[in-house]
């Protein structure tokens, strides 16, 4: 690869540009310039460097090997850009500490927020930004340092061929829970109550579901699988709808309780599901990240779920007393099976 001499810098924004926003569409909206303009320079780019920075990944244009090589330069010059504006303005600490998380589709959003709310509390104002996604997609924005941190059930594995660290937040217990009527009825003689009764989980590529699958198995327990989900909010829609019971975090059972009116059934025994934190970082040097870390670990060591951590819980919870609303539970419904289009992991 043979180096340019001169560089021209606003072609390499240009190029950071497409990479960060995922389309030349988007790059071209914020940078307020034509595609064929952003089109151009960028084959300029490549044919100064001599190396294709850019393929397509359906209608996503992703950085090739040596396009992420490329636009990890340019994340850090045009951040440092950033900050020697910021410091030429004296106001640095006015400007809030960005924290991208990316949040696995299948960690409980109720879990997420639980994680990442302590960042909030921090002395230094914060803007969060979440996006949600498969594992093997949030990790490819991780290693372009899209995200600073992915919240996930499952440690990074070498199929993902991304350098990250995975960092043990904890485990928690898994809880059967349904609807009051339903959950009644099957702690009675639980966990064989369990036998033929519709169940919602997990898709199967996940590393709690292979876990549930195992120990109904060991117990010789016949699953009706009415649903799987990648997506944990809407599996427990339709566990509040009625359409079966789930597995919860024990850690958030307290909280489904209150909020949805689910009732705890009985506990997995031996199954946990086990949450990381995944960052480039072998050491954690992000102040909002190592926030999350620390208060993680704490409140997975103390286990502690009723409603700590929820802030407006008691309020709904009470509103709803007050109100006296109860929770809807429709009789069951029909098969369904819920996935996005990217593949999960096999780890």
């Amino acid at each position: 690869m043979g180096l340019p001499r001169r560089f021209n810098y606003q072609h390499l924004l240009y190029f950071w540009a497409v990479v960060r926003t995922g389309s030349l569409r988007r790059a071209c909206e914020e940078l307020s310039l034509s595609a064929p303009t952003v089109s151009a320079q960028l084959r300029t780019l490549e044919h100064r460097i001599g190396e294709k920075l850019l393929t397509k990944s359906g209608r996503t244009l992703v950085p090739t090997e040596v396009g992420k090589l490329v636009y990890g330069y340019a994340d850090e010059i045009f951040g440092l850009g950033r900050e020697m504006v910021d410091a030429l303005e004296n106001q640095p600490s006015r400007r809030p500490l960005r924290l991208v998380v990316g949040i696995d589709d299948v960690v409980p959003k109720e879990t997420a927020h639980r994680l990442i709310e302590p960042a909030l509390r921090m002395e230094h104002a914060v803007r969060i930004v979440c996006r949600e996604g498969t594992l093997d997609r949030l990790a490819a924005d991780l290693a372009v340092h899209e995200i600073d941190v992915v919240l996930s059930d499952a440690a990074l594995t070498p199929g993902l061929n991304v350098r990250a660290y995975s960092h043990h937040l904890g485990e928690s217990a898994i809880t059967w829970m349904s609807m009051p009527r339903i959950a009644a009825a099957l702690r009675r003689g639980f966990p064989k109550s369990l036998d033929g009764v519709p169940m919602l989980l997990p898709t199967s590529d996940t590393a709690i579901r292979r876990a549930i699958d195992q120990w109904l198995a060991r117990l010789d327990i016949h699953a009706l699988i009415v649903g799987e989900f990648e997506d944990y909010g809407l599996l427990r829609e339709f566990a509040h709808a009625g359409h079966g019971l789930i597995p919860v975090p024990a850690l958030q059972v307290d909280y489904f309780t209150e909020l949805y009116g689910l009732k705890p059934i009985g506990t997995a025994e031996g199954v946990s599901v086990q949450f990381y934190a995944l960052s480039i970082e072998r050491k954690i040097k992000h102040p909002a990240v190592a926030t999350i870390v620390q208060n993680a670990r704490q409140i997975f060591a103390g286990q502690s779920g009723a409603g700590r951590g929820f802030p407006g819980l008691r309020a709904h919870s009470a509103r709803n007393e007050r109100s006296g609303s109860q929770p809807r539970e429709p009789p069951p419904g029909t098969t369904a099976t819920i996935r996005r289009s990217s593949k999960r992991r096999s780890g």
